[in-house]
């Protein structure tokens, strides 16, 4: 299948603006690209990539002083397979574990290891190793947090969620991350396109959407405690220890977030 997906966001800055921009693709879905993928800025701006140290392909401007319009746009081809599911998928020891995926066991800024430790051995630590566990984390935090807009908020840790049982869908991803770390699983935020495909429509407007990947079996394995189902789709542009390393942007000054759009459909043929 085909799938087009883009956004569109508008900026008012009071003065110029030094900004970093997670808005492509993650580099492991380039080769799907039907077409090149197109970002542009409104007024022009040059666009300076770079990789950033978890592998994800980022951009840095300066914005202007007044209304920048950042869009981008792009088709990619997708095998229109669920994500992968493998109940046998054994959980390694630490000890076992390849280095690159240490730095995913630790807490974070969003992620407090050290707070929510008892909780996770309370509810987990009798149930068993590997997918199991990992499906059971999900299930918990499915049921545990009740979806909604209007608690969402930008400084929100796995810790407040946990108490406060109301979020979206990146603190559902928080709290995940969080309890699989605690019981010594690496997990590590993601975040990209999901759209309504091989679902019922959702009426509320497309946002991005924020899932984790878990280590298990020596590879990593999608999951997605908000829906707690596989999807169709997924189209990944970033993945970090949590939301602080895969912003949509990152602004170095005062700005207003104007307008917000996201788009992915799937393509007829």
């Amino acid at each position: 299948m085909r799938i087009r997906a883009g956004f569109e966001l508008i900026y008012d800055c009071p003065k110029p603006t030094p900004m970093l921009l997670t808005l492509s693709l993650h580099p492991s879905r380039a080769a799907d690209l039907a077409a090149p993928e197109h970002l542009s800025c409104d007024p022009w701006l040059p666009l300076r990539a770079y990789v950033d140290g978890f592998g994800n392909r980022c951009h840095r401007i300066v914005a202007p002083q007044g209304r920048l319009r950042l869009s981008g746009d792009c088709v990619v081809s997708d095998s229109g397979l669920p994500d992968p599911v493998a109940p046998g998928a054994f959980q390694s020891e630490v000890a076992d574990l390849p280095d690159e995926t240490l730095i995913f066991l630790l807490g974070s800024r969003y992620c407090e290891t050290d707070r929510l430790a008892d909780a996770a051995w309370s509810l987990f630590g009798a149930t068993p190793m590997g997918w199991t566990k990992v499906q059971a984390i999900c299930d918990f935090v499915h049921r545990h947090i009740a979806f909604d807009y209007a608690h969402a908020r930008p400084n929100k840790s796995a810790l407040d969620v946990f108490n406060e049982r109301h979020g979206v869908c990146r603190d559902f991803a928080h709290l995940a991350v969080t309890l699989c770390r605690c019981m010594n699983i690496p997990a590590r935020y993601c975040t990209g396109y999901l759209g309504d495909i091989g679902v019922p429509r959702d009426p509320a407007p497309m946002d991005f959407s924020a899932w984790f990947e878990a280590w298990l079996g020596g590879r990593w394995y999608t999951f997605d405690a908000r829906h707690n189902k596989p999807r169709i789709g997924r189209i990944l542009m970033g993945r970090g220890r949590d939301a602080t390393d895969v912003p949509i942007s990152n602004a170095f000054g005062a700005n207003t977030l104007a307008g917000f759009r996201v788009w992915t459909d799937e393509l007829a043929g």
